[in-house]
């Protein structure tokens, strides 16, 4: 019997206005709607309406710099989620969550509940938290070192995974006849010690709908390659380039081997913000309105802080060639996530440093692409078949007029070429990525002790 063919995963990304750091300016925004919970309800509903396996909310735990400029804050996701997955059936919903400022026992509780709720629809993007001014929010004197967060990270996932797999899929029973509500032997205290973490448990909640939310994860250091293949089970990343695509896909998926996975459990997603017009033209013209509404010192702070930069950017002429000395090269600057991207983007095409914030305001490093629905499935279509990419992390550039072309443009082409799904095949989003759904963690040790 032969397999079924690969399906292609679509996961939108939802920005309020859109991913365009100037969306928020242009007619075509709903910026009066972007604290309106049914604006993003209907958002949701869009995609479901098209089978995206899920919908992803990113998250901040501080004010970020360029808050003056853009609308750049975050609603708290899980909070959102839950309100979008009363309004949907099928979809999936991914939340962000810090492993360095929750702890195991709560965020256990807040995503175990949400899964059960909306009946096994729910993921966790991982995330260790850059964000400086995050510290001082949460009571602590210095914000971790990059090395320190990723070891609590390690810690957390494990710890988490116990509370997750405290109870067997057995033990909830709810018997009334024979008054069984619980089998308790199949309930287990978590019982994780670690350098940062003390966790006794068990989880005061039965085993969720998926066992457990899936892993998302979205590190591009070396430290964030490392997690991703032992932990990840889908991961957000930016590419400029197919090679670079291919290359990141390859590192990873190997390392997931060596770890004992299996790599096709990994799903791999990078990020492309599509500017869709009816000829390539017009796409190009659309993207040039978006252009025109940037603010200078927004984007160039946005690349102070993506290269990790302590010097003021808006001395420099702006036409003139970035410039290339003033970038440094350390442990520190490697840490973030986009430093090498646009080193790369700097040494390739050698941009003016208008250019450069131009290329980068479209989606933060993310691919930006302007073309006809066709162009864009084609490119889709060829990361997808040439070892780049499992899916893509559709990122609008403005919301909602950007999701609702792709949808009705990009979406039917897909599908017509057999790479994506005509509707859903089953009801979690491990059904959706074609995930397995994970035994307990302590039946799994009980099987091997008997």
């Amino acid at each position: 019997m032969s397999e079924a063919p690969r399906q292609l995963t679509l996961n939108l990304f939802i920005y309020p206005n859109g991913h365009h750091e100037a969306a928020w300016r242009h007619p075509l925004a709903a910026r009066e709607r972007i604290l309106d919970v049914r604006y993003y309800q209907s958002l949701a509903q869009q995609a479901e309406a098209a089978k995206f396996d899920a919908v992803f909310f990113a998250d901040g735990l501080g004010i970020g710099d360029g808050i003056r400029y853009a609308s750049r804050f975050h609603l708290e996701p899980l909070t959102l989620i839950n309100a979008l997955a009363a309004a949907t059936e099928k979809i999936g919903f991914i939340a962000t969550a810090s492993t360095s400022f929750y702890d195991p026992y709560t965020l256990a509780r807040l995503f175990g509940a949400t899964d059960h709720w909306s009946g096994g629809r729910i993921g966790w993007n991982i995330v260790t938290s850059s964000l400086k001014s995050a510290a001082g929010n949460y009571g602590l004197t210095r914000h971790p070192s990059h090395a320190e967060r990723y070891e609590r990270a390690h810690e957390f996932v494990q710890a988490v995974t116990r509370l997750w797999d405290s109870w067997e899929d057995e033990a909830f029973v709810n018997d009334a006849s024979t008054g069984l509500f619980a089998d308790t032997d199949r309930i287990h205290a978590a019982n994780f010690t670690g350098k940062h973490l003390r966790v006794q448990g068990a989880l005061n909640l039965p085993r969720s709908p998926q066992g457990r939310p899936v892993y998302v994860q979205a590190g591009s250091s070396e430290d964030g390659r490392q997690f991703a293949a032992q932990y990840a089970e889908a991961i957000f990343t930016a590419h400029q380039t197919l090679e670079s695509a291919q290359s990141f896909y390859r590192d990873v998926k190997q390392r997931a081997a060596q770890w004992g996975r299996n790599p096709a459990h990994i799903k791999i997603l990078p990020g492309l913000s599509p500017f869709i017009g009816s000829t390539e033209a017009e796409a190009r013209a659309l993207q040039r309105e978006f252009d025109e509404l940037i603010q200078t010192d927004f984007s160039l702070l946005q690349l102070k802080n993506q290269l990790g930069l302590d010097i003021d950017l808006r001395g420099q002429d702006l036409d003139a060639p970035f410039p290339r000395h003033l970038i440094p090269h350390s442990a520190d600057q490697q840490e973030h996530s986009r430093f090498q991207l646009v080193l790369d983007i700097v040494d390739r095409e050698k941009p003016t440093l208008r250019q450069l914030i131009e290329r980068l305001a479209g989606a933060r490093g993310h691919f930006v692409l302007a073309g006809t629905p066709e162009q864009i499935a084609d490119h889709i279509e060829t990361w997808f078949t040439q070892g780049a990419a499992d899916g893509i992390n559709v990122m609008p550039p403005w919301l909602p007029g950007g999701l609702e072309v792709f949808t009705r443009e990009v979406v039917p082409i897909l599908q017509r070429r057999g790479l994506f799904r005509q509707d859903y095949s089953g009801d979690t989003l491990r059904d959706h990525l074609g995930l397995p759904r994970p035994p307990s963690l302590f039946a799994s040790e009980q099987q091997q002790a008997a």
